[in-house]
């Protein structure tokens, strides 16, 4: 290293040595520089790594070189990689001499010498490298190192308009770092000028302030006052100027939305100056907010936030109470709007924080009622809902309520800082300004109160009480006179409450009373955490719960002498809740002896009724009077007794009417317990009971509803409109056009004719009122007639008026039941999903089928919008998850056999019958469920015996005896069925059935699989058509996998259920048309797909069937007017045809010499290509494979297709030879890849002559598409190779435009010779 200290530059002794080591070291270089930041960091740790390990000076050297170098990179992510770099390789190699480092920067960055062009770069590379020596820890260390890198930054800080205040900012980090020592022997004296001219700027300000505080020994105030006249920073001398520099870096930082670093850090100085006071008052408030400006706003909010932790009581007071807090309680008031920005999160922020880290309890309390007393006509600023509550000292928390109840007793405004908005101000007439202002304070008490329950704060029961009780006795109940018996009665009010405040209170305790139900339990006890484990909740830690508390607690006000309720009980209401409270006791008692949880549901039912009371005494009491009835009976040790048809209805069924009327009630609360509820009487639900909520959710009850309304207003409008009829020849005929006028109005004819009818009686109008001026229609009217007629015509159109708005109120009167209708079906499908949860294996489920599916038919076919789909999803949820695929289901269903399967029946009919899939998917999902019960069940008197199974698969497959128990099934009946769905669907055109469907029956009761399995047999040639066709030989290829099919058949069956198949198949395959439709190509290739399985059972199991049909049938499938040039279908053939020792020609390009006997050869043309290298003369050739050609159509012989060696099959040896041509005109019988039958030589190999004929016909056409450039696409639909060399040569000749009919004879003659095939020139 001293040979590197003895360099003043990066000079390497042998850099072509380093650069020889490989790539993977410069690499890292390369990486550094990446804009990744992960890449950066990783290359800089393998860099680090890499020198660690190798310790070689000459690429130490080279790295700082590098490292240099890049400082000044023109990519702003490359310099701050190089810097991180330098520093960690300076941290690491300590040995180097930060002084010829910081002299390598200056000389490889000098900003004299550099072009203009690059001063950027060069200011950026000085910077980043002191910012390198700066973060390697090192600089502090080194006095002339950090001499020389201050005063480069000094040099830096001219350069403004590149580096802005980066310079003096990291001049200020240096500076915070350094030793009091070091500050005062080496940097004082050099920055001895910026601390002069700290009111310049707040760059040097800021340099200052830090100095103050860090240095407090040198930068005394006799120091200062050497420097700029004046011993404190904080005077009343330098509050205009600090103002300035203070609205200056507010405006500089605006885009990072934080507070500047100078601004705390003044903040700082005049809290130790004792001047703070003096800076808030006279620079704050009376300098920074003078000045309209959103940054400089933003930034007093921020210091006001920043100043809580550091503030003492005194001035937390003085600050809270000034004219910062008033002027950011405006800007929460007035930046309501969505699109403005938002200071209110990021102050609670502040407010947090101080909360958390402070353990204060006056300062914690000074703080919230400071902030809670911000209020905007009496309404706080602080959000009630606000978090920061979790941060309070339990003494603090206790104190705040107790400020906050005695708030909202006396009101007390002269602690508060209330202001107006202006089109507050504005707007306010006759408004008895005191009275609104006290509303407004105790609503939001009465929310943050109950919110502090809610909210997450360590709260004690008592405490929890405490709230509960303040909330309940302003909510029903007043205060005749002080009392001490009552505790929210010791205090009067000092304006009492109106009605308004107690149906406030009220809404927000039933609020309340919901938290206080889903309340964990309370305390540190070991009963509290056993019941928490337990997931117990709205009690207190002894078990009781809260709601009761509550109704102990009304009961004590009721029962006292110098409080009164609200809405004072009548003697029935009285007696009823005495009885409620003697109901509730004797469910304690019973608590323990019988269900625990059904007996706490029933009593907080009962108490939650018995506190609505309070609220709606005359609604209640008819409810709770049938409540406490059922509850008497449900817990009643009588025998049941058999009661007619028309007795009165038993307890259940009256609980579930109390249920559904308490479901249509707005409370969440109410809600949640009548769910409760219900699941625990769900177990003595009846038929009766069921069928009261499902009448709620049927759509032909409600229609019928609806459809007698609008007969009883149809009714009436006939009336009105015969009374109309009767006027029609009077003068004034205003009244004759109200009943059209109310008739629908989306009809447009109808419209036209209201407008007709409004306009004739304008014309009357205007008629009747020229008659009263006058005979004459050019007289003027006087003014008496045209008051009268102006009187007339706004009588017109305000009736007009009247009309189209009363219309416009029914339709959305209308719209609104609408909406609450569905609400509360949706609510009720919560009772039912909990029936078919907890009761799955009650018989009383099979009732609920039918009315889902109504449910689900109607709401397919209604309305699409957003509430309408999700009742329709949640049914359908419902019918499938808590219905069709529940694992439990009845077991006693030996009585309902005959029943379900008329059920069943019922359901596929349906099924069938309907017109959408969707729908009827559905009906045949429940019919599958119906099957699933009743052959889950075991009944003594089986309909059909067992089959017997064949004693080899009874001994090899031992759950057999289950798959073939039928359980309560009636197997004929069942089969009849589904034989005719499974007909119907095969057979008819527009089926709703699907192939799922049936699919579904199969591989979920393998034992339908034998009944029905000859249909599908049957429908591969019987299809109404060929979709039909081909949705059978999909079904029975699935249904042949199912290996349980086996266990229902002997190897005689099965083998005679193969052959069937295969020969269905051979006649469908027999039938398929010359010309192919998508329908076909689908129906062929399941066909196909099924033929393979059906060979491949037939190989492996050596079953004896015939193939030979099937053989010629394939092999004529194979034409071209058989499947197509399908790629599909032709992979699907040759997979099947390798069954029957067939193999796939392979294709191979083969290139004859053209013939060229019949003209002299001619010298070639310079720049031209001769004829056997052009494209259309490429690939003629004659392949060879033993075999004669067999004559075509035209007579010419076809070329046989090229096969491999000892790939011949059986067929192929007598004669059975593929053979290709790509002309049209040629061999069109043949295609290439395919196989062709030659029948003992009598028949041609291209097939035949009605297709000779079909292509004759076509001759000519295709021979005016060449001459018009068709040749191209013709070559594109069959591949070049298998050109016949016949045709190649007439494609050839018809081009170039010789004479077709000499080639055509030579080329006949030289067919037929065999050739071998001739390699290209």
């Amino acid at each position: 290293m001293a040979e590197l200290e003895g360099q003043g530059g990066p000079v390497v002794a042998d850099p072509r040595g380093v650069l020889r080591q490989g790539r993977a070291f410069l690499d890292f270089f390369w990486d550094i520089a990446k804009p990744e930041q992960e890449v950066r960091l990783a290359a800089t740790e393998n860099l680090l790594r890499h020198l660690r390990e190798g310790r070689k000076d000459d690429e130490l050297k080279y790295t700082l070189k590098r490292l240099v170098e890049g400082l000044g990179a023109t990519r702003e992510a490359a310099r701050p990689g190089f810097s991180l770099a330098l520093a960690q390789v300076l941290q690491a190699f300590e040995e180097i001499p930060m002084c010829s480092v910081l002299e390598q920067i200056k000389e490889k960055h000098n900003l004299e010498k550099v072009k203009k062009k690059l001063v950027r770069n060069a200011a950026f590379g000085n910077f980043f490298g002191v910012m390198a020596l700066f973060q390697s820890g090192r600089l502090v260390k080194d006095r002339k190192a950090l001499l020389e890198s201050v005063q480069l930054l000094q040099q830096l800080a001219h350069h403004q308009a590149h580096l802005r205040d980066l310079p003096r900012k990291t001049l200020i980090d240096i500076t915070s770092e350094v030793p009091e020592t070091v500050f005062e022997e080496v940097l004082f004296g050099i920055l001895q000028s910026d601390l002069a001219s700290a009111f310049t700027s707040p760059e040097n300000l800021h340099l200052l302030l830090v100095g103050i505080q860090k240095f407090p020994g040198v930068l005394k105030p006799k120091n200062l006052k050497k420097l700029f006249g004046s011993p404190t920073v904080v005077n009343e001398q330098n509050i205009p100027r600090l103002v300035e520099l203070l609205q200056s870096a507010a405006k500089s930082e605006k885009k990072d939305k934080k507070l500047p670093s100078v601004v705390f850090d003044l903040l700082q100085v005049s809290l130790k100056e004792d001047a703070f006071e003096l800076f808030w008052k006279e620079g704050v408030e009376n300098g920074l907010l003078k000045e309209k400006s959103g940054p400089v706003s933003y930034m007093c909010y921020r210091l006001l936030g920043s100043a809580l932790p550091l503030l003492s009581l005194d001035q937390l007071q003085m600050v809270l109470k000034g004219k910062v807090m008033q002027h950011y309680g405006e800007h929460v008031v007035t930046t309501q709007l969505p699109d403005r920005f938002k200071f209110a999160p990021e102050m609670e922020g502040y407010i947090d924080e101080f909360l958390n880290s402070c353990d204060d309890v006056e300062r914690q309390l000074a703080v919230m009622i400071g902030f809670s007393t911000l209020t905007n006509q009496g309404y706080p600023v602080l959000s009630s809902s606000s978090r920061v509550v979790r941060h309070l000292q339990p003494v603090a928390l206790q104190k705040y309520i107790g400020w906050l109840k005695d708030m909202f007793l006396r009101p007390d405004f002269d602690c508060c800082l209330d202001f107006s908005s202006n089109r507050q101000k504005q707007t306010q007439e006759n408004l008895n300004i005191a009275q609104h202002k006290i509303a407004r304070l105790r609503k939001w008490i009465i929310h943050r109160l109950a919110n502090i329950i809610e909210s997450s704060v360590k709260k004690e029961e008592s405490l929890v009480m405490d709230i509960s009780r303040f909330c309940f006795f302003h909510a029903f109940f007043e205060a005749k006179k002080k009392t001490s018996q009552i505790r929210e009665a010791n205090v009067l009010p000092s304006e009492p409450l109106d009605e308004q405040a107690h149906s406030v209170t009220e809404n927000y305790f039933f609020g309340l009373l919901q938290t206080l139900n889903t309340l964990t339990v309370l305390g540190e006890t070991a009963k509290a955490a056993a019941l928490r484990e337990k997931h117990i909740h709205g009690v207190t830690a002894d078990g009781k719960l809260w709601i009761f508390l509550l109704v102990e607690y009304a009961n004590k006000l009721l029962s006292c002498e110098h409080v009164k309720a609200v809405k004072p009980f009548t003697k029935g209401q009285r007696d009823a809740w005495e009885r409620t409270l003697q109901s509730v006791k004797n469910l304690q008692k019973k608590e323990n002896k019988s269900d625990s949880a059904k007996v706490v549901a029933f009593q907080q039912l009962l108490l939650l009724m018995a506190i609505h009371l309070f609220k709606n005494p005359s609604e209640t009491m008819d409810v709770l009077s049938d409540l406490l009835n059922c509850t008497e009976r449900a817990f009643s040790k009588e025998p049941k007794k058999k009661k007619a048809d028309n007795a009165e209805p038993g307890w259940v069924e009256v609980m579930v009417e109390i249920l559904l009327s308490l479901l249509a009630q707005p409370s969440l609360l109410i809600r949640r317990i009548s769910k409760s509820v219900f699941v625990r009487i769900c177990p003595n639900l009846t038929k009766r009971g069921l069928q009261l909520i499902l009448d709620v959710v049927d759509p032909y009850q409600e229609q019928n509803e609806e459809s007698a309304v609008v007969v009883m207003e149809e009714s009436d409008k006939k009336i009105k409109s015969a009374q109309d009829m009767d006027e029609e020849g009077s003068e004034d005929s205003s009244d004759e056009g109200n009943t059209e006028e109310e008739d629908d109005s989306g009809d447009e004819e109808k419209n036209e004719e209201v407008d007709d009818d409004f306009r004739s009686q304008l014309m009357n109008v205007l008629q009747a009122g020229n008659a009263l001026g006058g005979d004459e229609s050019d007289e003027e009217l006087d003014d008496e007639a045209m008051m009268a007629l102006d009187k007339n015509i706004s009588a017109l159109f305000a009736e007009q008026q009247k009309r189209i708005q009363a219309k416009k109120d029914e339709k959305d009167r209308m719209r609104k039941e609408k909406i609450l209708r569905r609400d509360f079906k949706i609510k009720v499908l919560d009772l039912i999903e909990a029936f078919l949860t907890k009761q799955s294996e009650n018989p009383l489920v099979f009732d609920i089928i039918e009315p889902l599916l109504r449910v689900i038919e109607q709401c397919m076919s209604s309305d699409s919008d957003k509430q309408e789909v999700d009742f329709l999803q949640k049914t359908a949820n419902i019918f499938k998850n808590s219905l069709c695929r529940t694992k439990q289901y009845c077991k006693r269903v030996d009585a309902l056999q005959e029943d379900l399967h008329a059920f069943v029946e019922r359901l596929v009919k349906k099924a069938c019958k309907h017109t959408d899939s969707s729908v009827a998917l559905y009906y045949f999902s429940a019919s599958l469920y119906l099957l699933k019960v009743l052959r889950g069940n075991t009944s003594n008197k089986s309909s059909t015996p067992p089959t017997p199974l064949p004693e080899k698969q009874s001994n090899t497959i031992p759950q057999a005896c289950q798959l073939l128990s039928t359980g309560c099934l009636d197997m004929e009946r069942v089969t009849v069925i589904y034989q005719q769905a499974l007909t119907q669907f095969l057979t008819k055109r527009n089926s709703a059935l699907t192939s799922s469907m049936f699919h579904d029956l199969f591989r979920r009761f393998p034992i339908m699989c034998k009944p029905l399995v000859d249909i599908l047999v049957k429908s591969i040639t019987a299809g109404a058509r060929q979709h039909q066709q081909a949705q059978a030989c999909l079904l029975l290829q699935k249904v042949l996998l199912l290996r349980e099919l086996k266990l229902f058949m002997t190897e005689d069956e099965w083998e005679e259920l193969i052959r069937e198949s295969i020969s269905q198949v051979t006649e469908s395959l027999k039938m398929v048309g010359k010309c192919i439709l998508k329908a076909e190509k689908e129906k062929v290739a399941k066909s196909l797909e099924l033929l393979n399985f059906l060979l491949k059972t037939v190989m492996e199991q050596k079953l004896r069937v015939k193939l030979t049909e099937l053989e010629k049938a394939l092999v004529a499938l194979n034409q071209p007017e058989g499947i197509g040039n399908s790629a599909r279908l032709d992979s699907l053939y040759w997979n099947v045809m390798r069954w029957l020792n067939y193999t796939k020609p392979k294709k191979e390009k083969t290139a004859d010499k053209p013939v060229q006997e019949a003209e002299p050869l001619k010298r070639k043309k310079k720049g031209f290509l001769p004829e056997t290298k052009k494209r259309k003369n490429r690939k003629k050739g004659i392949q060879e494979n033993g075999v004669a050609p067999v004559a075509s159509e035209d007579g010419e012989p076809a070329a046989p297709e090229e096969q491999p060696l000892a790939t011949e099959t059986p067929k192929q040896k007598k004669g059975l030879v593929p053979s290709s041509s790509k002309h049209k005109n040629q061999n069109r019988g043949v295609r290439e890849n395919r196989v062709a039958m030659a029948g003992g030589g009598e028949e041609a190999v291209n097939g035949g002559d009605a297709v000779a004929d079909k292509e004759k016909k076509k001759k000519k056409k295709n021979m005016n598409r060449k001459r018009k450039g068709g040749a191209g696409n013709e070559a594109e639909q069959v591949p070049a190779a298998k050109k016949t060399k016949g045709s190649v040569s007439q494609e050839t000749q018809q081009k170039q435009g010789k004479a077709s009919q000499q080639k055509q004879g030579k080329t006949k003659k030289k067919r037929k010779e065999k050739k071998t095939p001739m390699p290209q020139e």
